[in-house]
């Protein structure tokens, strides 16, 4: 992709393409040609690598980036633990399926203060496993302000409200029916533009997220590298005076923050692989049977990793004849946390599964249609029927056992404690022995 010059940048501009090579700068003649790091590199800027995989991963899989920025990330005072923030110090491995009530708004708390985990497997500083957030913020971040985790990258899905985010590496507008990912160790703040806002966080420990392979798909369909959007090359150049700035990183589930005189928002021009990136979900181009059987969520995949997969259940049409088309009861190795970003989703009835709710089945616990969803499906008229209209699910799948934080259990007050007494305790027998 040719260098793209915006002498004077505009927010909103993105380049497009998943995981491609991208290159941006907002003077032209930033990005040097030939020599990542020169000795003196152009309009006396500073050369610094971004690397978030290992050096000598493959070729393939190897993301880096060079941005050139008016003074180095290094340049801050000693990061000290912050008090305002609570880890939580244990999650619980339960069986029993679980369901939330939408989660509350919160008018008062920024983006910082407004992250609640719901829960978690593994640990960052082994870098294995997830964790599961909720997000609830009110007012935007202070203007000098910023936040980065080195715990890994954040899968951002929004339910209600505006995101501005500022990273980096340039600016996202993120709004309800899309996602962003912003990849571990990025700095940036939020803006909330339209009011308060909420939704849901994918935290993977573990490497990165990717495209799903298609495989017997062939070369279209499901998520196209195309309609994925990374910011282009926006700086502040003032001056502010020494540790007017506050830094906050999330390190091994804490948070600390240090002090600095400059902004970190004073990239001029990057080029490389790894960067931040939203997604219009709305885009999702959905693969289904024209047959019979209702296939696995697999086929739903939008980006996929070995510890965690995200999979939306988007508008769509049902055709399969002589089959069951909801989701079939059924125990999986996987664990799967969904939420609901708007409508209905076609597999729940009678309003237990709401916007800005969510539901966790864990490893091997059962689940399934609802009983009043079993009795229609089973006794519909199976004519060509689009489902979904209007509403957007997502699930975030893993083969990990997620463990569930007190917040989430008992602080958020959101539990369902009527969820399998609603749900499946009502189904009747049928069967009859054959005479």
């Amino acid at each position: 992709m040719p260098v793209t010059n915006f002498t004077t940048p505009e927010k909103y501009q993105y380049l497009n393409g998943f995981q491609s090579y991208h290159e941006t700068e907002a003077i032209p003649d930033t990005l040097p040609i030939g020599a990542n790091s020169p000795q003196k590199p152009n309009h006396g800027l500073y050369a610094e690598k971004l690397s978030g995989t290992a050096f000598t991963a493959p070729r393939s899989e190897n993301l880096q980036t060079w941005v050139y920025r008016i003074l180095p990330s290094a340049a801050h005072l000693p990061f000290e633990k912050y008090s305002g923030y609570e880890a939580p110090t244990t999650v619980h491995q339960i069986p029993q399926q679980l369901r939330w009530d939408p989660f509350d708004l919160d008018e008062k708390a920024d983006w910082v203060h407004g992250l609640k985990q719901l829960g978690g497997v593994g640990s960052p500083t082994t870098k294995t496993g997830l964790a599961i957030f909720i997000f609830a913020a009110g007012v935007s971040m202070p203007a000098q302000q910023a936040f980065s985790s080195a715990d890994g990258d954040f899968l951002v899905v929004v339910q209600h409200g505006v995101l501005d985010i500022q990273t980096e590496l340039g600016n996202l507008l993120v709004r309800p029916n899309e996602i962003a990912v912003i990849p571990r160790g990025i700095k940036y703040r939020v803006d909330l533009p339209a009011g308060p806002v909420r939704g849901y966080i994918l935290e993977l420990f573990s490497g990165h997220f990717k495209l799903p392979e298609l495989g017997p798909i062939g070369s279209n369909g499901l998520a196209n590298a195309r309609d994925f959007q990374a910011p282009v090359a926006a700086f502040d150049d003032k001056e502010y005076a020494p540790g007017s700035w506050i830094v906050f990183t999330k390190y091994d589930g804490h948070l600390f923050s240090a002090t600095q005189g400059h902004t970190p928002f004073d990239v001029v021009g990057w080029h490389g692989l790894y960067y931040p990136y939203k997604y219009d979900l709305g885009r999702f181009n959905t693969m289904g049977t024209t047959s019979f059987d209702h296939p696995d969520p697999s086929i739903y995949t939008v980006l996929a990793n070995p510890s965690a997969d995200f999979v939306i259940f988007p508008p769509r049409w049902l055709v399969g004849e002589d089959t069951f088309r909801p989701p079939w009861y059924h125990r999986n190795t996987m664990s799967e946390f969904m939420g609901l970003v708007m409508g209905e989703y076609d597999a729940k009835s009678g309003g237990g599964f709401r916007a800005a709710g969510a539901s966790l089945h864990n490893v091997m616990s059962a689940h399934g249609p609802d009983a009043d969803t079993h009795t229609k499906a089973s006794n519909a008229d199976l004519v060509p029927t689009k489902v979904g209209e209007g509403s957007m699910a997502f699930m975030f799948e893993s083969p990990l056992m997620i463990g569930v934080t007190d917040w989430g259990l008992e602080t958020c007050r959101k539990v369902q404690p009527e969820y399998n007494a609603d749900s499946w305790v009502p189904l009747k027998r049928h069967f009859r022995r054959p005479e």
